[in-house]
């Protein structure tokens, strides 16, 4: 095996596993209803996540675009500052102010982000204590044309983010993507690379593609780079110009789906046991079978 030159198949070579703050915790995925109701949508999220900090989440994960219909028409309206912060970013301050008061740290979905000029698809992560731990801008814009099926294009309003975004929290090294972004197999392999224990992609996937790809994605990341997957929808509203598949799941590094519910509003509270990353590893020693000899993954930015 040491003839393949595994070290040299990611470039810089992999980071070690950290050893991760805690070996096991809950997770909450709150899979919400989104309105055209700005205020309320920010109300209903914060009782979700009171509702799964209740239950024992230490780590709470929401939706894609949350606080706001998903379409082009609505992100430049439903768009905060989140540099600004205070009455500029009230989505992102009750984050902030419901992580510090309950204690857990929240992955927070993503809502339009407003900076300068231009309009992101943005999710934030919130320590116990409400500091920002990371912000990351979706990478890879749903732009999609499906003939009779679906045509979707964020870049008529969405700018793409520049950099992936991995963050040391109270439970463990967590690499986020935005929806689209758990379709480029390279940024899954950069977070592994990195260290990553957890990949958290809030996403709306929509009654074309989620039947098809959405599970079988999430699937794909966790078993290729024997991490633990959490994905987390808005629920299905029919009447919406955009119709969300629903679906939220937690996936271990086997590739099997732990949980995962329908499409109506649920909250899934389920146990992740980091020792597994470990195990499969070693029934499935990949790292040591790469081959280097023949093909590297490039950290660019590291």
């Amino acid at each position: 095996a040491a003839a393949y030159k595994p070290e040299d198949a990611r470039v810089p070579p992999a980071l070690q596993l950290p050893s991760p703050p805690v070996s096991k915790f809950k997770i909450g995925l709150c899979q919400l209803s989104v309105t055209p109701d700005k205020e309320r949508n920010i109300a209903h999220a914060r009782k979700a996540v009171e509702e799964a900090a209740g239950k024992g989440a230490q780590l709470v994960l929401l939706p894609e675009i949350w606080n706001s219909p998903y379409s082009n028409d609505s992100f430049p309206v439903y768009a905060e500052d989140i540099e600004a912060g205070g009455d500029a970013s009230p989505s992102f301050s009750m984050l902030s102010e419901a992580a510090r008061t309950l204690g857990i740290t929240i992955v927070g979905g993503s809502i339009p982000e407003r900076s300068g000029d231009h309009l992101y698809n943005t999710c934030c992560v919130f320590g116990a204590d409400g500091s920002l731990k990371g912000k990351h801008r979706k990478i890879h814009l749903f732009d999609i044309d499906i003939p009779g099926k679906i045509t979707f294009m964020e870049s008529k309003t969405l700018t793409a983010g520049k950099h992936p975004t991995i963050v040391d929290t109270d439970v463990g090294r967590i690499g986020i993507g935005i929806c689209y972004d758990i379709r480029f197999q390279e940024l899954a392999m950069l977070y592994a690379a990195r260290g990553a224990h957890l990949l958290c992609y809030p996403g709306a996937f929509n009654m074309t593609t989620g039947p098809l790809h959405w599970e079988l994605l999430q699937r794909a990341r966790a078993a290729d780079n024997q991490l633990f997957v959490a994905t987390c929808s808005p629920a299905r509203d029919t009447g919406a110009g955009y119709t969300a598949w629903g679906h939220s799941t937690l996936v271990g590094p086997f590739g099997e789906v732990i949980a995962t519910t329908e499409h109506e509003e649920a909250i899934i509270i389920e146990e992740i046991d980091y020792s597994l990353i470990e195990l499969r590893r070693s029934n499935l020693p990949l790292a040591k079978q790469r081959r280097g000899d023949l093909y590297q993954l490039v950290d660019v930015q590291r």
